[in-house]
């Protein structure tokens, strides 16, 4: 006897002007969904999603009232992944969880872009200790269960600007070196002594022993530290964290400001924040993609690239161009323009 499947389209696939938007059933399964169980760290994992919430309310660059709560939420095969710009798009902050932080199924590839709002801020802000942590996402809501109960967030509009944000950030950050290692009390130190608020001030770090040194001018192997005040989001975090990690972009005696990261790890968790080269500077503005995408044969490089990355959650440029015959630079103009 012959098996029968039920395939059913949440949506219809559409053709509009130039774009072709292609729906799939998700196989047998009525409602795909990208990731369906618990966040086996629980606490941690509510401080990091409102930390990103938090970047994506504010906005460090002449602060106003908040506006926007609407992380991107990702699900891909080894990690579930939370995104966002701050208002003025100067800050990109990142929260990973890891295989160690999840208790459940990532059968799907897939994005969708929810609000936070009010009643799944203060859900997660009631998440202690053992408390367990329920999340399932799929491409039209993300639903959060707690013992409280569950707090459903429907998709919204992706806006433009951070459409071009995550290119910019993409390429700038292909470039960056891991500069300094540090482990959490060290970390909970030095973040305490930076300048608090709207500073603007542009500092330079250096490591110094087990921890960094701020300094006001670039020296060798220093990194881009643009309003230290916006490194706040990372305090919730730090008494989780086992090491603070510092990437930046290779650097000389009297280099220009530079993009840089900060990321923390619990070991399952990994929050980071990439800050813009100046407070006053935000990343859907600065042209790396566009210069990326300058090379007369990106195109071309594109469409090969594109048939070797086959869903990987994590891109390799020095190994997509060994397996494409072509440089890496030209790689990282092919990632532009996909």
């Amino acid at each position: 006897m012959n098996a029968v499947q039920t395939y059913r389209y949440l949506a219809p696939s559409t053709l509009a002007q130039r774009s072709l938007a292609l729906q799939t059933s998700g196989g047998p399964a009525p409602n795909p969904r990208f990731f369906a169980g618990f966040l086996t760290t629980g606490q941690a994992a509510a401080v990091g999603l409102l930390a990103v919430a938090e970047v994506a309310r504010t906005r460090y660059h002449r602060p106003v009232s908040p506006a926007s709560l609407d992380p991107v939420v990702t699900g891909s095969r080894d990690r579930l992944r939370f995104e966002s710009f701050s208002g003025c798009c100067g800050v990109y902050a990142r929260l990973d969880v890891l295989p160690a932080g999840l208790d459940g199924d990532l059968s799907e590839h897939g994005t969708t872009n929810v609000d936070v709002n009010t009643p799944l801020r203060e859900a997660l802000a009631r998440v202690g200790g053992l408390d367990p942590l329920h999340l399932s996402v799929g491409p039209d809501d993300l639903t959060v269960s707690t013992l409280d109960g569950a707090v459903v967030e429907k998709k919204v509009p992706l806006p433009v600007r951070w459409l071009r944000g995550f290119a910019e950030v993409q390429v700038l950050a292909a470039r960056f070196e891991p500069r300094a290692e540090l482990p959490a009390a060290e970390a909970s130190t030095f973040l305490r002594r930076l300048p608090r608020g709207s500073d603007r001030s542009v500092l330079w770090v250096v490591p110094a022993g087990r921890s960094l040194r701020l300094t006001s001018r670039p020296v060798a192997g220093a990194v881009c530290l643009a309003g230290a005040g916006r490194l706040a989001a990372l305090q919730p975090m730090l008494r989780f964290a086992k090491t603070l990690r510092v990437y930046g972009p290779t650097v000389a005696p009297g280099a220009a400001p530079a993009p840089s990261v900060w990321e923390l790890d619990t070991g399952a968790l990994r929050l980071s924040l990439t800050l813009s080269p100046e407070p006053y500077r935000g990343f859907s503005g600065e042209g790396a993609a566009l210069a990326a995408l300058a090379g007369d044969d990106v195109v071309d490089d594109a469409n090969l690239v594109s048939a070797l990355l086959s869903w990987d959650p994590t891109i390799d440029p020095d190994r997509l161009a060994e397996q494409a015959g072509i440089d890496a630079g030209r790689v990282r103009g092919a990632l532009a323009q996909l």
